[in-house]
């Protein structure tokens, strides 16, 4: 028995036309022999809207009860395709997560998977039953609570499905036709890859692409699934999207495979902090304990003992970060003579597994934005990335410039 796993994302199933749209392409894989699970997020905007119901009701909001409230979604989602299904003659059933059951910690809000066990859904195969739709983003508790995977969770649960039950591939259907070398409504010249590794696509989601939650990458890397991004509104989806895959299944690919970006980025830093061991993790432990999510990390040359230590955060954890550091300072764990929070910069990456053999790659990059007139804050590499952090208003012409400068509208 051959499994394949299709999901569906909130703008695939946003009404009742898409919902049925959904349903044709998940009668074509029923056709040539598929048994099918589909994962289905809510419909498009209503998870905001349940997220802003529990935010008017208890603004310091139960985390189990606001599980409760934002997993519903995805549970109309599930039942009105297995209806939908079931009009077409093909026999399905919708599934919450607590009915299959999908395992997890007891990390409301943003719990992470443990087990998915197969017995109730192969017993359901076994019995006839052709498509299993789960409500995606949800899972349960060891106290018998509801819980939720974080946004964008309906990704991760579709590979973990995949990887539980050795599905042949994971197809990811969303409003866009794969996965491109930049965001195609900034670059018009952006070109949609046909493969993409593992590696390449985890940093790419990591760094501000929203095709895939990276967590889902993460999974998908990890038990070797093969991840399909494609469009549901699509006719001929056969051999479109972009596969990623592993390393080694692609041939040739160009050195830089994208360039991403993230707008909302905020650079901190402390100035004239003491020089010493353990400086690092007085500040970083603070700052993990306040749910601050740290990225970029640099440190200037120590003088006369003292040095300034600068990070970058989302914007939106900015006056977090500045309490988390005030109250260590507080505390005399810390010490430094100011906090400086400049919240008007971009992060913009080169992301490529070709960057491991060619050299030159970091210096064609800084070359680009000098001929832009576009000045660097922060440089941080890794061995298929290179990050900066510029101001946000040229965001945008160093995505145009770093596209044309490692000529990504050619294929290798």
């Amino acid at each position: 028995m051959s499994i394949l796993v299709m999901k569906f994302g909130g703008t695939s199933v946003a009404d009742l036309d898409k919902i049925k749209n959904a349903a044709e392409k998940v009668q074509r894989e029923v056709a040539r022999g598929h048994k099918v699970i589909v994962i289905v997020s809510a419909m498009s905007g209503k998870t905001n809207e349940l997220v802003g119901w529990v935010g008017k009701t208890s603004p310091l909001y139960d985390a189990r009860e606001y599980d409760a409230v934002v997993s519903s979604g995805e549970n109309v989602t599930a039942g009105l395709l297995a209806l939908t299904l079931q009009e077409m003659e093909i026999p399905a059933r919708s599934w919450q997560g607590w009915q299959v059951p999908l395992r997890t910690n007891s990390a409301h809000a943003a719990a992470r998977i443990e087990e998915i066990p197969r017995a109730n859904l192969d017993a359901k195969f076994d019995e006839g039953m052709q498509v299993a739709v789960i409500a995606g983003f949800q899972g349960i508790s060891p106290e018998g609570r509801i819980t939720t995977l974080g946004r964008g969770g309906s990704d991760t649960t579709a590979v973990a499905f995949a990887a539980a039950f050795g599905a042949v591939r994971c197809d990811i259907y969303t409003d866009v036709d794969g996965v491109y070398t930049t965001d195609p409504r900034i670059e018009d010249k952006a070109r949609k890859l046909d493969r993409i590794a593992y590696e390449e696509m985890l940093e790419l989601a990591s760094l501000g692409a929203k095709v895939l939650q990276t967590r889902s990458v993460e999974l998908a890397m990890r038990f070797k699934v093969p991840l399909r991004v494609l469009s549901s509104f699509e006719e001929n989806t056969d051999t479109s999207g972009t596969l990623v895959c592993d390393e080694d299944e692609i041939m040739e690919s160009n050195v830089v495979s994208g360039v991403a970006y993230s707008r909302d980025e905020a650079k901190m830093t402390l100035i004239s902090v003491a020089d010493r061991p353990g400086i690092a993790a007085a500040i970083f432990g603070p700052l993990s304990e306040a749910g601050v999510n740290v990225d970029m990390i640099v440190q200037n040359i120590s003088e006369d003992g003292r040095t300034d230590m600068t990070f970058s955060c989302p914007t939106d954890q900015v006056l977090r970060a500045e309490r988390a550091i005030k109250e260590a300072k507080e505390l005399g764990e810390i010490n430094f003579q100011e906090l400086v929070a400049d919240t008007d910069v971009a992060k913009v990456s080169v992301v490529g597994i070709g960057m491991r053999s060619h050299a030159g790659v970091a210096a064609r990059m800084f070359q680009a934005l000098r001929d832009e007139g576009i000045n660097i804050r922060v440089i941080t590499t890794s061995e298929i990335k290179i990050s900066v952090l510029i101001e946000r208003k040229y965001m945008e012409l160093a995505v145009q410039a770093l596209h044309d400068a490692f000529e990504l509208d050619r294929a290798a």
